[in-house]
């Protein structure tokens, strides 16, 4: 009898957890069974192509270069002669890829997108620490390449270093592994690297102040944070203009493996929210302990305000390398990771399957929503990158030296698409859809957008900004979401709407270059346009 009993609570509990997990929301897809390359470095091009980026001495991978182009470096540790592709250029909605060259290594580097739409990437480890590379994006059908500069260098090696796009266009390159420093790109009249104290003081015996979280702020001025401080850095002048309160919870940055984001700027644009969350107990990565309980903490602070503190909270789960993506919403996802260990190879445990929904505008404690698990363990090397379409794509995984793909957790070529719950089938009735809008719009200036929508429109349809973040290390460099003034939507015929939206006011709001615009009528944004602000 106790037997049948057991048997029944299996059979109840197995049911139950069964239905549970299916009305979580969100849908999961495999994109691609296999990259050929674990992508250390992901972004997304204004032509809806991804560039996926590993480093070059990791040896073998799965993808070829092509035939006649194999790359020879006698300094190589593993391959002096090296014909295996480590970057690729995918288009997600055929699955299709082109093996991409690199020369130079690019292992734990840094990237931003510049105003014409060229990815600019710098530093690396070995014969890659001082290299700045382009990448000038392409249509599918064309052919485009990596460019190594060799006319220009950076000033400091740079090593886990964080790129922010400026409002003149230009680039701010932070800190790095012995780089206690700011850089710019393109290099600033009679300057070569900054020295930058902060970095110096948030230095601890396992560093923790690699891969700085920088935001700019809609002031011009930049929020760093870097361990568990953050101040507010006038670059122009290279002086820290504010020091902001200590956030409990231990080291968040790497290899402590936390994550942030500056939520979406609105309104009149004098405000600015930064959200940091997760992170490993301080000494996991010194005692390599992968089994130490991820924090689930967050904390979030008005940046912009004469005496900010910190508000805390906590995820519904302890979690290190998350990776924390602006939906055209303004809601955020947090996704990958592990809850136990810290970044580093084979150093973390338990991986972290469920997605969360960050929902800024819900009261405290009721602000997180869990979502639909994956299936595929996402570890260290991990990134996660919104696509035009309102999908986020997932990509690498691989916490080992080399690629192994015979272990517990094994290095990951699969390419998958998370479907936020706006994405339902039954919701595409009210998904908008552009059906005109400029291709370039002006600063403070005025422009029309037309959507049709299948249900009448009822109140406002959002026009949102979303830019183009070069993701790594659980951190989105350059990530930002504009919602910019519009008018209600005005009835244009045949089921259109026109909808008069006012551009940006300046560059400190949003910097010069290719956004995705996203209509979002009821928290169900359309397929984004690419526009480009001038």
């Amino acid at each position: 009898m106790i037997s049948s009993n057991h048997f029944l609570l299996h059979i109840l509990f197995h049911l139950f957890t069964t239905a549970t997990l299916a009305d979580l929301p969100g849908t999961w897809q495999l994109l691609v069974a296999n990259a050929g390359v674990s992508s250390m470095h992901t972004a997304v091009t204004r032509f809806n192509t991804v560039i996926l980026l590993d480093r070059t001495n990791i040896g073998p991978t799965r993808k070829h270069l092509r035939p006649g182009h194999c790359r020879t470096d006698p300094n190589d540790p593993v391959l002096k002669h090296d014909c295996y592709a480590h970057s690729v250029l995918l288009e997600p909605d055929t699955g299709k890829l082109r093996p991409l060259m690199i020369l130079t290594d690019t292992w734990c580097s840094s990237g931003q997108f510049l105003p014409d739409g060229t990815l600019l990437q710098t530093g690396g480890d070995g014969d890659g620490v001082k290299k700045i590379r382009k990448f000038t994006p392409c249509r599918a059908s064309a052919f485009c390449d990596w460019e190594e500069l060799g006319e220009v260098e950076l000033a400091h090696g740079r090593w886990y270093s964080t790129n922010q796009i400026l409002p003149d266009g230009s680039v701010i390159i932070v800190g790095g592994r012995a780089a206690t420093s700011v850089e710019f790109f393109p290099a600033r009249h009679g300057a070569g690297a900054v020295n930058f104290p902060f970095l110096v003081e948030t230095e601890d015996t396992q560093m923790d102040n690699l891969y700085p979280y920088v935001h700019l702020l809609p002031n011009g001025h930049l929020f760093v944070f870097a361990n568990n401080r953050a101040v507010l850095y006038d670059y122009t002048n290279n002086n820290v203009l504010k020091q902001y309160p200590q956030l409990a919870g231990g080291p968040r940055n790497y290899p402590s493996a936390g994550s942030s984001v500056m939520l979406a700027l609105t309104g009149d644009y004098s405000s600015a929210t930064i959200v940091i969350c997760g992170g490993a107990e301080y000494g996991a990565f010194i005692d390599r302990n992968s089994d130490s309980p991820a924090h689930g903490s967050c904390g979030r602070i008005e940046a912009m305000i004469s005496d900010p503190i910190w508000e805390m909270e906590d995820m519904p789960f302890g979690r290190i390398m998350g990776d924390m993506v602006m939906l055209p919403t303004g809601e955020v996802l947090i996704i990958n990771g592990a809850q136990a260990g810290t970044q580093g190879f084979e150093l973390a445990s338990n991986p972290c399957l469920y997605p969360v929904l960050y929902r800024p505008d819900t009261p405290a404690g009721l602000r997180f929503m869990t979502l639909n698990p994956g299936s595929v363990p996402r570890m260290y090397h991990s990134t996660a990158n919104l696509l035009p379409d309102g999908r986020v794509l997932i990509a690498g995984s691989n916490p080992h030296y080399f690629y192994k793909f015979n272990a517990e957790f094994p290095t990951e070529l699969r390419i998958e698409a998370f479907s936020p719950e706006y994405l339902l089938p039954e919701k595409a009735n009210i998904r908008p859809v552009i059906e005109e809008l400029p291709g370039k719009i002006s600063y403070a200036g005025g422009f029309d957008v037309v959507v049709t929508v299948e249900l009448p429109v009822v109140g406002i349809v959002e026009v949102n900004l979303a830019s183009a973040p070069f993701a790594t290390h659980s951190f989105s460099q350059g990530q930002r979401l504009v919602k910019l003034a519009v008018s209600s939507a005005v009835p244009a015929g045949l089921g259109s709407y026109r909808i008069a939206c006012t551009a940006p006011p300046d560059g400190r709001v949003a910097p010069p270059g290719y956004y995705m615009l996203f209509a979002v009528n009821i928290g169900v944004p359309s397929v984004a346009k690419w526009v480009q602000l001038i």
